[in-house]
């Protein structure tokens, strides 16, 4: 019998929040900052025409916050 592929992943890609306003992704953007955690990207607008930033949590997890 084959071995299972470890390199296939499950789970969630992210958490997406939506906050209302892009001052509103700011502000929490620079929260975040203030409190250490880590942005990943943003706050920025995305190709696709979303505004967001993307925080990692303690585990790394992403959470996306968007308007």
């Amino acid at each position: 019998m084959k071995s299972a592929d470890k390199s296939v992943w499950t789970g969630y890609a992210h958490l997406a929040i939506s906050v209302g306003s892009k001052e509103k992704v700011d502000e929490l953007c620079q929260r975040f900052l203030a409190d250490g955690f880590e942005v990943k990207s943003g706050p920025r607008t995305t190709g696709d025409g979303y505004y967001e930033a993307v925080i990692l949590d303690p585990e790394e997890n992403e959470i996306e916050i968007t308007i």
